[in-house]
């Protein structure tokens, strides 16, 4: 919109910037780690040939977020800097957002999709995680971008496939946007020539990422825990596509969407339609047949959602500013006539009116929005917290005393907070994790850790709630070892404690016949 002028561009591209900064880093250092977090700090503190042993076995589709993770985190190794490129890559996310709706409806239908997009709890949550959604969101904005730039003659195609591939590097499943793009073109109903240049940058961004979708594809495995989707995961995108998850709000936010979807700015609707609808309905397709759906995969498809509604918003401007000519052009046209200029006045009133009501509106939507990011930020809205885990171990066990780990993913609060077990001696382990090219290392066989217990008469164990459930033994050979081993030779001190949802729990166990004096801590 070149009419508008340069500061509300840049007003549509900063303001959502800041505010999604502020909820980023507003009380970016509150509780521990979980277990995903846990990963990504473990890993991304050992050494650079470390982590490439690892990817070549495992979590290979996170392995240059790893390596950016290695640099932030040898700068300063605590929970502020574990996340403070996710709180970047959200700000980014954001004044992209507003960037593409002012580059397509205009700078005030910029800020306001902008704006959205950073009150949106979904994406304040991911703001915060130090995991790659965020950045990643903010690739596939750009690549956005820079494919309205390209198609638009700016010859920014270079820059679309270097963005583009290393956004699928970052996470394979940003590859989901490509279709996206395809139909924004299909309906732009470009030129031959956009789409063989289109398809050279995407071709060339696909020879990036096909190593690392060979590598990841035999390490499916690490996605086994999946669910095959249904109706109520979309239904669930949608509501955390919308600030306001439920109520008036929510669903005059998609009314708004759907008249931006029929009435607003067609540019606007070619690109934010695919991007909403795309990529979710993709992978929910393939998920049928072999579930990779997750919520997360699919983050950077909320941005279509605010621009389709801020598409909405410049309709009904466009609509009003129509019908206040109309009314204004209707009226006496006798130069000296009184009337005229009253009501030419009466008319533009209208427009003014509607802009008043839109941006109310826009203010009640952050302010009701704001609660649910505070909610975020308890203790309770994460699966677990490692840190609370490992000081209770710091607390209650021993210098020397055996500690197990059941299953043996439980090892994550000790590789991710070390210090609330370095006085602990972990009884199944065999080789460390770094050293051995795994997450959580090598442990013993079952007659090595007979051995190793044998004098033994307390026993710390670390377990996950459906751990020590009664239920079919685990499929590992080695778990069921362990369990049985832990059954038949000991007891528990005291009754099982109450973990946070999700979470793992400590529990001391004593051998079989030499009481039960000691009890067992918690969380």
């Amino acid at each position: 919109m070149q009419s508008e002028s340069r500061w509300a561009r840049a007003a549509a591209v900063g303001v959502p910037a800041a505010v999604m900064a502020v909820i980023g880093a507003w009380d970016l250092g509150r509780g521990g780690m979980w277990r995903d977090e846990g990963v990504t700090f473990q890993v991304a503190r050992r050494s650079v040939p470390q982590i490439w042993r690892l990817l070549h076995g495992v979590d290979a589709v996170h392995g240059l977020y790893y390596l950016l993770m290695h640099a932030v985190l040898a700068l300063r190794a605590d929970e502020v800097a574990l996340r403070l490129p996710s709180v970047c890559g959200a700000t980014a996310a954001a004044a992209l957002v507003g960037a593409l709706g002012t580059r397509l409806a205009g700078a005030w239908a910029g800020c306001g999709a902008g704006l959205l997009y950073a009150v949106t709890p979904m994406v304040g949550y991911y703001a915060q995680e130090g995991r790659s959604y965020a950045l990643v969101s903010a690739g596939v904005l750009a690549a956005t971008l820079l494919l309205a730039r390209a198609v638009d003659g700016q010859g920014v195609w270079r820059a679309y496939a270097v963005v583009l591939g290393v956004t699928c590097l970052l996470h394979e499943l940003a590859a989901l946007a490509v279709c996206a793009h395809a139909l924004t073109l299909a309906c732009a109903r470009v030129r031959r020539g956009v789409w063989g240049r289109w398809s050279c940058a995407v071709g060339a961004a696909g020879a990036v990422t096909l190593p690392l979708a060979l590598v990841s594809r035999a390490q499916s495995g690490q996605v086994a825990w999946l669910r095959t989707p249904g109706w109520a995961s979309a239904g669930r995108l949608l509501s955390a596509s919308v600030p306001v998850p439920t109520g008036v709000l929510f669903w005059g936010c998609v009314a708004l969407a759907l008249l931006g979807v029929c009435a607003g700015p067609r540019t606007l609707t070619r690109v934010a339609l695919p991007l909403a609808l795309a990529p979710p309905a993709l992978l929910i397709a393939v998920s049928r047949l072999r579930p990779l759906y997750d919520d997360r995969y699919v983050l950077y498809a909320l941005a279509g959602m605010p621009l389709l509604t801020a598409g909405g918003c410049a309709a009904l401007l466009t609509a009003a500013r129509r019908a206040a000519r109309r009314r204004a052009t209707g009226a006496p046209t006798r130069p000296r006539d009184p009337g005229h200029a009253g009501a030419r006045s009466r008319a533009l009133v209208l427009p003014g009116a509607v802009a008043l009501v839109l941006g109310l509106a826009l203010v009640a939507v952050v302010g009701v929005a704001l609660p649910p990011h505070r909610a975020d930020r308890a203790d309770a809205r994460r699966p677990d917290d490692l840190g609370a885990l490992s000081g209770a171990a710091a607390r209650q066990v021993r210098p020397g005393e055996p500690v197990l780990f059941l299953p043996a993913i439980g090892r994550r609060a000790a590789l991710a907070y070390p210090a609330g077990f370095a006085a602990a001696r972990d009884v199944a382990l065999r080789e460390p994790a770094a050293l051995s090219g795994t997450l959580y290392g090598r442990e013993v066989d079952a007659v090595e850790l007979r051995r190793r217990l044998a004098g033994a008469h307390r026993l710390w164990v670390v377990a996950e709630r459906y751990a020590l459930r009664p239920g079919p033994p685990p499929a590992d050979a080695a778990e069921r070892a362990k369990l049985a081993l832990l059954r038949r030779e000991f007891t528990p001190a005291g009754p099982l404690p109450r973990p946070a949802p999700g979470g793992a729990i400590l529990r001391l166990y004593v051998r079989r016949g030499e009481g039960t004096t000691a009890r067992g801590g918690g969380r």
